[in-house]
């Protein structure tokens, strides 16, 4: 298997066939190159790495795109961390801590956001 078939396993395994195939229908000639990226590179090639596993990969990317304020992909990265095992508390203390290092404006982004992904799947009230 090539990095990019790796990459699009490794999709389905994190977001879920579904979230592949509304990717796919998004596929034109304009942003095909930046979505073979992401599936070859960020996917294929990092995600596919040994050395941390599945979880810790997803706390540093919801922190990371809670310092970024990115709430579009923090939303399909905390859909990601919760299939990779974390839990309602821990996505709860990561989003606190980023408060103190990214600030209280893009921790109350995240925060919102992620009570979205929690809601739709019938983890908080």
């Amino acid at each position: 298997m090539d990095a990019k078939e790796i990459g699009r396993k490794v999709i389905v395994e994190l977001m879920g066939a579904e979230f592949l195939a509304a990717k796919d229908k998004t596929r034109n000639d304009f942003n095909a190159v930046i979505q073979e990226y992401a599936e070859e590179v960020c996917f294929g090639r990092v995600w596919s790495r040994d050395g941390i596993d599945r979880k810790l990969r997803s706390i540093l990317n919801v922190a990371m795109l809670t310092a970024l304020n990115r709430p579009a992909q923090l939303r399909s990265h905390l859909e990601g961390a919760l299939t990779n095992g974390c839990t309602v508390e821990e996505l709860r203390e990561i989003l606190l801590q980023a408060a103190v290092y990214c600030g209280l404006p893009a921790a109350i982004d995240a925060f919102r956001v992620a009570e979205e992904v929690l809601r739709a799947r019938k983890l908080l009230d």
